[in-house]
């Protein structure tokens, strides 16, 4: 496991991609298959085909009209109502809620004026925020997300609010201790976000947002997108659409207008995003080059190249601690090839053919040892990958290799 009693007092930071919200919102992962073995095609993969392969739009355009409607819109329209409606939903907004509870105890044994850290995530959704609030409003812990805005009737997102805590102070300045805060950073965007001119402002109701396809769009998409989620089908079964040029047209560009990085190597076309974009990859960095800098990932691929090659430079930190969570024995291979001859890279995983899902990973890895030494089903992870140099590592791994 990764003792929150061994990181608690180091610079820890998360990063969380899509498999978090798993339950709620769905992956970029398709069920076409690609036509080698069991392979399947995710929606990184056949967006960058085609890319690079078409000459114009036909097949690109309807790609992105499906990641809209199947991501993107139950995105904006998430509440804790709606999300909560399904058990799958119901558990993820748990998970959620658990790991913000776990964080804040982590940070509220730290140094009275150094209770922070940071939670990276390539997730567009409100998962966060949302379930942030609804812990604030119970009124039994008192702590900050500090989502990078200032401002009241318009909130402006700036990358130098990151650095600013919330300081409360004794009636006669005896004493002085920070509010335990939780910086979120959004490496990818948000649906929250609009452009303000040259800001990025950020707006949690989003009940007058626009939709960029109507019902005869979604229904005129509905065959393609069929094909995408067939698993039977290869690329060769995916059908034509029969949207016009100037609908193709007209949804590119209000799409490329919408504050969210692309799943693929194209990213962002709009300067003001693409501008803080870089800037987040930059506080990532000098996050992780601190002496004393943890990062955890969880559901988060690394197929974003961005972030790998940042990560890959940022390891020859020696005081740098990489805990990599791997959903499967299959994804856990890979990510051990990616980081092979860092001794300074963990890659956990469950065995037994068991999957890191969020529940897992709040009960089995992210816990505080008296946690599992007092419940039965938080056996203690190790690492696959140098096991040895894990701090006070149990001899028994509990189920996990």
């Amino acid at each position: 496991m990764i003792s929150v009693g061994d990181i608690y007092d180091k610079d820890v930071n998360f990063l969380f991609g899509s498999g978090a919200s798993t339950g709620l919102l769905p992956t970029l992962q398709l069920n076409m298959r690609t036509g080698e073995g069991d392979g399947r095609y995710s929606l990184e993969e056949l967006a960058t085909k085609f890319e690079q392969e078409d000459q114009d739009l036909r097949r690109l355009v309807p790609l992105f009209m499906h990641y809209y409607w199947s991501c993107i819109r139950p995105a904006e329209q998430l509440t804790l109502q709606n999300s909560t409606s399904t058990v799958e939903g119901a558990a993820a907004i748990k998970n959620y809620e658990t790991f913000l509870t776990t964080a804040l105890e982590m940070v509220k044994r730290r140094k009275a004026l150094d209770r922070r850290c940071n939670v990276f995530t390539t997730n567009y959704d409100g998962c966060f925020p949302l379930v942030a609030d609804a812990l604030i409003r119970r009124g039994h812990t008192d702590f900050v997300l500090n989502d990078g805005t200032r401002g009241f009737t318009r909130r402006i997102l700036q990358a130098r609010n990151f650095g600013s805590y919330l300081c409360q102070a004794g009636v006669f300045g005896r004493y002085q201790a920070s509010i335990p805060q939780i910086n979120l950073i959004h490496l990818h965007g948000s649906v929250y976000w609009s452009k303000a001119g040259s800001s990025i402002q950020v707006d949690y109701d989003l009940s007058g947002r626009e939709e960029l396809l109507d019902q005869a769009a979604v229904e005129k998409l509905q065959p393609f997108s069929a094909a995408l989620d067939n698993e039977n089908a290869t690329l060769a079964d995916l059908p034509a659409t029969t949207f016009t040029d100037v609908e193709l047209d007209a949804f590119w560009a209000k799409y490329k207008d919408m504050p969210i990085v692309n799943p693929t190597k194209w990213k962002f076309h709009e300067t003001v995003y693409e501008e803080h974009y870089y800037q987040m990859l930059r506080l990532l960095s000098y996050e992780l080059e601190k002496p004393n800098a943890v990062l955890i990932t969880f559901g988060f691929s690394f197929a974003d190249e961005h972030i790998l090659n940042l990560l890959m430079r940022s390891l020859s930190n020696p005081g740098l601690l990489v805990y990599v969570c791997c959903y499967s024995e299959r994804s856990h291979a890979a990510v051990q090839e990616a980081f092979r001859g860092h001794r300074n890279v963990k890659c956990l995983v469950l065995s037994e053919q068991q999957k890191m899902d969020f529940t897992a990973f709040n009960e089995r890895v992210l816990a505080w040892p008296e946690a599992a030494a007092s419940t039965p089903t938080a056996a203690a992870p190790v690492a696959a990958q140098n096991a040895a140099a894990l701090p006070q590592m149990p001899a028994d791994n509990g189920g996990l290799v």
